[in-house]
């Protein structure tokens, strides 16, 4: 078993226009790591975690996060931590696709 778990869960991410796939890549009793793949024009919509950090790992391309009113562009390789309680989302302006993970802790 490879010890990076990458290759094999982004093999299995491929949206089309305005689509979002997602996959687990990590779950345990207090951290979730999920892919994120946004195809052209897809809007992971905002949103907020109440009790948990959230930080994207940006892998490929480029998104628009939205943290509250802010909006920035972040080309990968990139971070963007989002702190307890702060709304905030992704989306894809790009014509390819654009691979994120999401890192949630601590699990509600």
């Amino acid at each position: 078993m490879a010890l990076d778990l990458y290759d094999d869960v982004r093999a299995t991410l491929d949206p089309d226009d305005g689509e979002i796939e997602t996959a687990e890549l990590v779950v345990t009793d207090d951290v979730l790591v999920k892919g994120f793949a946004l195809g052209p024009g897809a809007e992971l919509e905002p949103h907020e975690h109440a009790d948990s950090t959230n930080v994207f790992h940006v892998l490929e391309g480029r998104v628009v996060v939205v943290r509250g009113d802010e909006e920035e562009t972040v080309e990968a390789p990139g971070v963007v931590r989002h702190d307890r309680g702060v709304v905030h989302g992704a989306r894809n302006e790009s014509d390819d696709v654009a691979v994120f993970t999401a890192s949630l802790c601590p699990l509600p």
